[in-house]
């Protein structure tokens, strides 16, 4: 009998690491296990296809709110990570191989789940010459082919090593082209040390240089030990880079070796950043503790594309 391998840990570079206590969770924060027979199915349907989901592996909070929904976020290019930021519950190391059957596979869980509005997203593949663009190319077009009225939102890696990558990703028409900031500039040494932000910055500003018709979108997380100010300021920046949709969520501390919440932002901040983004020219805000990228995207995408008709209308 041979013998049984021991699970791969899923952050090896973390595990030198000290301790940091999860915190308690307050009231506004808790969620009910995943328990409706929906949430079964979908799990299902993603094992027999052999698909990730980034709910899964990045330990979202509301996937059974969202799977009970049938709302699921792909991650494609594999399941392993090849950067180790200090916040994220995706598995690092060295990737498998693409599967060049991948796109198909969620053109058909697309169909099967009957999606009006699907987000695919990816580990970061700083192994690969183009980033992994290719394949968001390739599952763009699987996605139309079976369902072509089904939207489609991407939420990208940088592709810090070739840029230009980008290009390509954008002229497959996305419609909601998505890549998250994350957190401020002052905490990426710690909390995205595999990063940079004005690289993601320049990225955002290439998809509207490249098409400004295209719907742009980023996210970042609080609770980490930024100021109100620096907040504000990470807005500025986006809406200089014409970014149309923000979104805004508490960050939940994964296991003991990841970064340490620093607070628990009660809802009423969440509501007075809302504010002060909608102020400052953002077509579309969703702020709150339990917001992520994600979150009821399709029903976020009618909004937007409302309140861009509604902006062109009152321009003419």
């Amino acid at each position: 009998m041979e013998p049984i391998e021991a699970p791969r840990p899923r952050h090896p570079e973390k595990a030198h690491r000290p301790d940091n206590p999860v915190s308690r969770k307050p009231d506004w924060i808790r969620v009910k296990a995943p328990t409706s027979p929906e949430y079964a199915e979908t799990r299902a349907l993603m094992r027999g296809l052999k698909l990730h989901t980034v709910c899964e592996e990045a330990s979202c909070p509301n996937i059974g709110e969202c799977w009970k929904h049938k709302h699921a976020t792909f991650m494609i290019l594999g399941a392993i990570c090849t950067r180790a930021c200090a916040f994220c519950n995706v598995a690092t190391g060295k990737p498998l191989p693409v599967d060049p059957l991948e796109p198909q596979h969620i053109a058909e869980a697309v169909a099967k789940m009957g999606l009006a509005h699907v987000v695919i997203t990816s580990v970061d593949r700083d192994d690969l010459e183009d980033g992994g663009a290719d394949q968001f190319v390739r599952t763009i077009a699987a996605i139309r082919a079976g369902s072509p009225t089904t939207t489609i939102e991407i939420l990208t890696p940088d592709f810090m090593k070739k840029p230009g990558m980008v290009d390509r990703v954008v002229a497959a028409q996305p419609d909601v082209f998505n890549h998250n900031l994350e957190t401020v500039p002052r905490l990426y040494p710690t909390i995205r040390p595999g990063a940079r932000y004005f690289t993601s910055l320049a990225l955002l500003s290439r998809v509207k240089e490249n098409d400004p018709s295209r719907f742009t979108k980023s996210g970042l997380m609080v609770g980490l030990g930024e100021t109100k100010e620096e907040i504000l300021q990470v807005m500025d920046d986006l809406r200089a880079a014409g970014v149309d949709f923000l979104t805004i969520g508490q960050y939940l501390q994964p296991t003991v070796k990841h970064a340490a919440v620093d607070r628990f932002v009660p809802p009423d901040e969440f509501e007075s950043y809302a504010r002060h983004a909608r102020a400052k020219g953002f077509l579309m805000v969703s702020a709150s503790p339990l917001t992520r990228s994600s979150y009821f995207a399709g029903d976020d995408f009618v909004k937007l594309r409302a309140a861009r008709q509604l902006q062109m209308s009152a321009a003419g």
